[in-house]
């Protein structure tokens, strides 16, 4: 299945599912997974502002099913986990 969304109702699904993420008390669930699945199919989303890159970034890198192994990096799609594991290198720590 396709969706055909505009960059404005893309924006507004992103920001349901991290809401939906953030907000859930049990972020193993099977719910967060799929959320967390679909999350990762939009893959590197141009035009964020700072806020929301940032508030994904842990969002792409909180496991769902199993720890990253080499071979899921090696064959992660450009943009997706490589973009937010590279900004979370450079976030300060919180503390």
């Amino acid at each position: 299945m396709q969706l055909d969304l505009d960059d404005d109702e893309t924006r507004a699904l992103l920001k349901v599912l991290m809401d939906a993420i953030e907000a859930d008390g049990y972020p193993l669930s099977p719910r967060v997974r799929v959320l967390k699945d679909i999350l990762a199919k939009f893959g590197d989303i141009g035009g964020l502002s700072p806020e929301v890159t940032q508030r994904l970034a842990p969002l792409y890198l909180a496991p769902t099913y199993s720890p990253a192994t080499s071979e899921s990096v090696r064959t992660a799609e450009p943009g997706q986990i490589q973009t937010a594991v590279n900004e979370a290198k450079n976030q300060p720590a919180s503390g």
